[in-house]
Order: C-alpha cells, then sequence, then structure tokens
C-alpha cells in the first residue's frame, strides 16, 4: 500500500496547529448529526450476521472526479478542528474529526454517535473542511460521503488535544502512543494475502463512537465490516498514552470457506539496514518502520526474525499452537540509528498483538515484498488459523494491540542488531548478532554455550566477544552459502543449558 505521502500530510496538519483548537467559533458549521435510532451492544454483530446471509453488495463510490485527484490536490484540502465532534463540551474529554473523499479513497463510509442507547448518524457537509484555491472544482453530489476519522485526547496539555488514532481505508488504521509518530499499520482482517488470485482488501463500512463519560481515558468505538468472502463486527476500546493500548473484539462472518485468513493483520515498511546496506546509496544508515518480527510462542519460546527486503518475494510461516503474542517491533530507537531529521524513524512505534483466548492451531504469516522505496508498505504479518474458516461459520477473536516502544515481551537477552556482510577479501560472509546487557550475562563470556543450525551451507563455529558500548555479547560467526541460494539461520546463548538469550531466526538470499 502507498501511504508515505498520505501520513506526511498528516503530521504537517498536525504541526499547523489545525486540530488544537478548543472552542467553535459561530462562523464554523461543526459536524452534524440525524435523529437517532436505538443502538444496543450486540447491534452491530446481528447486522454483520444478517449481512453475511446474503450476497455482497458494492458499496458506493465517489464520482471518479474525485479519485483523479492528484496528492498535491488532496493536501488542499482538510477539516477545521473547530468542527470537531463534542468541541464546544469541555466536559467530554475526546474529539472526533473526519477526512475527506478523494485520492486514495473511492468509498464513503457511515459514522455515527452513541449517546443513552440511541446512535445518531452524522450528516456528510462540505462546509466542515477548508481547503485551498489549488483544489480543484469538483462534482459534488450525494454519494459523496466521509472517508475516515481521527480521535484527538488531551493527553500532555489541558486543552490540547492531540491525536493518537486514524481509521481510515479499506479496514486499515493506525495508532501512536504519546510522543510517537505513525509508523505501521494495523488492519481489522486480512484475506488472501500474497495469494496468486490476488488479495481481497475487506473494509470499514460503519462506524458507531460511543460518547465517553466526562473524565473517561478509554474510548469505545464499533465498527462494521464487509467483504465479497465475510462480514465482522468489530469493537475498538482505544486507552491513549505511552504506549497505547487498543483491546479489539471480532466477530467474523465468512461467507465462503476461507483457507487463507489473517486475524490481526499488521503492515509496515522495510526498506533496508546492516543486514542489507549495500544494495542502497542513501545517506541514512536505516530506512524502516520496524525493524523484526517477535514471536511468544504456545511453548513460551521466545524468537526474534530480523525483517528483510528480498528480491523476490517471500512468505514464512512460524506454526505454533495457541500464540501467546507476536508483533513487528521497531528496536532501532536511536536518532543516529537512522540520521533523518524528517521521517523520525526512531520514533516509529512497535505494535504488539495478545491474543486474550486460545486461538489454537496455525501459524503467525510473514510475507516480505520487494521494494526499492521507504514510500510502500511492503511487510505483513497475520495469524492464520489452521483450516482457515468455513462458510456459514462464526468466529470470535479477541485481542490486545499495544502501540508503543518494544521492551518487556518475552524473555532473555533481546537482539539489539544483527549486522551481515561479506568477510574479508570475499572469503565467505559474516553475521554479527548484538545482544543486549543483562544481570544474567557472565562475566566470563567463555561459559556462555553457542548455538548455531543453518539448512544449507558451511557454517563457522562462533565466538563471542563483549561490545563495549552496549556491554552486551557480540556473536559473530561465518558461513559459506556455496551454490545455496537461500539459508535459514538459528542461533541462541544458552548459559548452563538453559536459554539465555532469545531465539533469533534470519532467512538469508542471495
Amino acid at each position: 500500500m502507498l501511504r508515505r505521502e498520505f501520513v506526511a500530510s498528516l503530521a504537517a496538519l498536525v504541526a499547523s496547529g489545525a486540530f488544537a483548537q478548543t472552542t467553535q467559533t459561530p462562523a464554523e458549521p461543526g459536524l452534524q448529526v440525524g435523529a437517532g435510532t436505538p443502538f444496543t451492544p450486540d447491534f452491530v454483530t446481528q447486522r454483520a450476521r444478517a449481512l453475511s446471509q446474503s450476497a455482497y453488495e458494492e458499496p458506493r463510490r465517489i464520482p471518479e472526479a474525485w479519485t483523479s485527484i492528484s496528492y498535491d490536490d488532496y493536501q488542499a484540502i482538510w477539516f477545521d478542528g473547530r468542527n470537531a465532534l463534542w468541541n464546544d463540551e469541555a466536559d467530554t474529554p475526546l474529539r472526533m474529526d473526519v477526512f475527506a473523499p478523494g485520492l486514495y479513497f473511492p468509498t464513503p463510509i457511515s459514522i455515527a454517535m452513541v449517546e443513552n442507547g440511541m446512535a445518531k448518524p452524522l450528516r456528510f457537509d462540505m462546509g466542515v473542511f477548508d481547503k485551498t484555491d489549488k483544489f480543484p472544482d469538483l462534482p459534488i453530489d450525494d454519494s459523496l460521503g466521509y472517508s475516515g476519522l481521527r480521535l484527538r485526547a488531551e493527553l500532555e496539555r489541558a486543552g490540547i488535544y492531540q491525536e493518537f488514532t486514524v481509521f481510515q481505508g479499506a479496514s486499515y488504521f493506525r495508532a501512536i502512543g504519546t510522543g510517537d509518530i505513525y509508523g505501521a499499520s494495523a488492519r481489522g482482517l486480512a484475506v488472501d494475502t500474497a495469494s496468486p488470485t490476488g488479495e481481497e482488501f475487506p473494509e470499514f463500512r460503519e462506524f458507531w463512537l460511543e460518547k465517553p463519560v466526562p473524565g473517561a481515558d478509554t474510548f469505545v468505538l464499533h465498527a462494521l465490516l464487509d467483504s465479497p468472502s465475510c462480514t465482522g463486527a468489530y469493537r475498538f476500546a482505544i486507552t491513549p498514552g505511552a504506549p497505547l493500548v487498543m483491546d479489539v473484539d471480532a466477530h467474523v462472518f465468512a461467507r465462503r470457506d476461507i483457507d487463507n485468513i489473517g486475524i490481526a493483520p499488521l503492515t509496515s515498511m522495510f526498506q533496508y539496514d546492516q543486514t542489507n546496506r549495500h544494495r542502497f546509496t542513501d545517506f541514512r544508515p536505516a530506512v524502516h518502520d520496524s525493524d523484526g518480527l517477535q514471536i511468544i510462542n504456545g511453548a513460551g519460546e521466545t524468537i526474534w526474525r530480523p525483517l528483510a527486503n528480498p528480491k523476490e518475494l517471500q512468505i514464512s510461516a512460524f506454526v505454533d499452537n495457541n500464540p501467546k503474542g507476536f508483533g513487528l517491533m521497531q528496536r532501532a530507537r536511536n536518532y543516529s540509528d537512522f540520521a533523518d531529521l524528517e521521517a523520525l524513524y526512531h520514533r516509529r512505534p512497535g505494535v504488539w498483538i495478545e491474543p486474550k483466548e486460545d486461538w489454537g492451531r496455525g501459524s503467525v504469516a510473514l510475507i516480505e515484498i520487494p521494494t526499492p522505496s521507504e514510500i510502500f508498505d511492503n511487510i505483513v504479518c497475520y495469524w492464520r488459523p489452521s483450516g482457515g474458516v468455513e462458510r456459514g461459520s462464526e468466529n470470535r477473536f479477541s485481542y490486545r494491540l499495544t502501540w508503543g516502544d518494544a521492551p518487556g515481551y518475552g524473555q532473555g537477552l533481546t537482539v539489539l542488531n544483527t549486522m551481515i556482510g561479506s568477510a574479508f577479501d570475499n572469503n565467505g560472509m559474516i553475521v554479527l548478532i548484538d545482544f543486549e546487557a543483562g544481570a544474567t550475562v557472565p562475566d566470563d563470556l567463555n561459559e556462555i554455550d553457542i548455538i548455531t543450525q543453518s539448512s544449507a551451507g558451511e557454517v563457522s563455529g562462533g565466538v563471542l566477544q563483549r561490545n563495549p558500548e552496549t556491554g552486551g555479547p557480540r556473536l559473530a560467526f561465518k558461513f559459506y552459502p556455496g551454490e545455496a541460494t537461500l539459508i535459514e539461520f538459528r542461533a541462541q546463548l544458552q548459559l548452563a543449558d538453559a536459554p539465555l538469550s532469545e531465539v533469533w531466526l534470519y532467512r538469508w538470499t542471495a
């Protein structure tokens, strides 16, 4: 998904101060709501169930003239924060903005505000947007609608409402912990990702936002998902902060047998780091939103798989039973890791997924797509249940998404960095793995056992040295790929026959 420019436009709008308003001037219309209808906790589930029992209908689309505009055109129209929902209610601790239609967002969505058991729909109004004279003259008709929503709250200063989550485009959404900037995205559901027949993108068609009581710090949003293959009812309980925590309850109804279905999918970008730096001419030492996939499997083993930007599409499956958690993490957290004053990759949050019940047998799927540029998302991961879902079935999944810094997940010394390059005089390849320092690391590194495995090629014995900058052990080994074009590596440090570090996995390709 191409979205670098769109995220940059969000950052520019925030920097402009357009969303820091706390009072509404009489000249601004504000978001208008219609007459209310009853809303109950299982209302969306009933809608999704009924919808799944009928044939799929394509949603209405906005006029083609709106989707043919340029990125610069779309930047020329923006929501005026003075029109935010509840902007004139000082006791309500939440503000909601909406996004204009157009460009990458051809499907209008329905949004309603829920209060006292009644759902009141928002009426579409071009008057809530500001625009420059560069915005083109486009047709206005009944097919138009808002393309997404953004939530804001008082996170750091009283009276200043900062955004913390955005829902826009298909079933995509993204969030940030306080002090972070947008990076990886999540989705409601993935269907047939990396399939030869093409991927299906389910869409959130309708949203219901519950009006929070004064003093609330958790905000509830409901969403109805629809696609040719399935429908779904979603409930998001979002608690902003550092980190931001999002509890998700999903009730999925299958219209057909779906073998390749992705639960809790994440999407990110990885172009290069010190594993493949030689392929890119760039002043920055690394460019990525996430640098690794972390898994705590059902057996309690902690796995770290550095991400790759392969020359050909590659798919990995980490088979498991009742995973304890997984996520796309950004462990590189220093400015010097990227030296980028604009993208600020060191402030991109990791996203950790924690199932709230047993998910049974399946696999954590990792899809890595070749990319020449940082403007493309090229990393996808999700839980793929064994056997998929059957036509007519009802499937419940609940999980917690944590958006923020990466520490605290799993056991053992974490991997800080992975470096791969040619050995002296091109005599083989060298792999360097830096582990964190810790109280469990003995003063004498010779007491540590090094466990390495490879699927092909010739691998030398490992050598441990202490990294004087991190204080932790550095593992180095050499390998000779020979005729191999793909090698799977596994390495771990052990002490007294017990794991000292997490398991490092890597797929090397020629």
